[in-house]
């Protein structure tokens, strides 16, 4: 398949990345593989999600360019050792978008996202054959929550599903009663399973209600430092040894909540 015409601003940077490269380039970039590259890639996932957030066209344009920096070095390190380039990830990902999207570029016909979604599959299973479980291909490094919602939503193929969000409700009501059992037995072992099995229970919920839990989490987290840093600068100034009264905090915390 051929590929779209050749772009000067990509030619630009793998011309850039093979000079940074070259034997006497930068001795960083020279040192750098495919695996010393993992964490930094990763962080960069993560600040683009954070630029999302933040909603800030500029700063999200900023950090797709970091993200796209580790496709094309990732690529030139391939590059050197004769695996693969640049053109071949660009042509390969061209070829697969056309093949998994038939209704499109084919014959087939989709009215929905759900039908979408089987085109999808139905084409990955053609192309991973030798994938013989429903798991095979989800990342045992993702996140415990993406991770955890991926595999009921395999499962659900299965029929390993409720048939509505009623389901997943009551069977947090069930596992909270199962962790409140544990705690009051003091089994260490035993509190962890159950939490952990409350925070499936959740992850379902939201996946029924068509929430990403990881998400979902993300923002919650965030909204609670928010807050946080809000009573932190309330309190700022206060003499020492003088907490403040949990009264007080109820105020400041709806407060905090106000200005969201």
């Amino acid at each position: 398949m051929n590929s779209s015409a050749p772009d000067p601003a990509i030619d630009r940077l793998n011309a850039i990345l093979s000079r940074l490269r070259a034997p006497d380039g930068c001795p960083w970039d020279r040192e750098q593989t495919h695996h010393t590259l993992k964490g930094q890639l990763l962080e960069e996932c993560y600040e683009v999600l954070e630029a999302i957030d933040r909603n800030s066209p500029q700063d999200l344009k900023e950090e797709l360019g970091d993200l796209l920096l580790h496709v094309l070095f990732h690529s030139q390190i391939a590059r050197e050792q004769g695996t693969f380039s640049f053109t071949d990830v660009a042509e390969g990902l061209s070829a697969k978008l056309i093949r998994r999207h038939p209704h499109v570029f084919g014959q087939a016909s989709a009215r929905n996202a759900e039908e979408v979604t089987v085109h999808w599959e139905r084409s990955k299973r053609e192309e991973k054959p030798e994938r013989k479980s429903l798991f095979d291909g989800i990342p045992q490094d993702l996140p415990a929550l993406l991770r955890a919602q991926k595999y009921q939503g395999k499962a659900a193929k299965l029929g390993l599903d409720w048939n509505n969000p009623d389901g997943p409700k009551a069977k947090i009501a069930e596992e909270l009663v199962e962790v409140e059992e544990a705690a009051a037995q003091g089994d260490p072992k035993r509190i962890e399973e159950e939490i952990g099995d409350l925070l499936f229970a959740v992850v379902n919920l939201a996946r029924h209600l068509r929430v990403n839990a990881e998400c979902a989490l993300s923002g919650a987290a965030g909204r609670f430092r928010s807050r946080v840093q809000f009573i932190e600068e309330e309190l700022r100034g206060r003499p020492p040894g003088t907490p403040p009264e949990p009264a007080e905090l109820e105020v400041l915390w709806e407060r905090s909540k106000e200005r969201a």
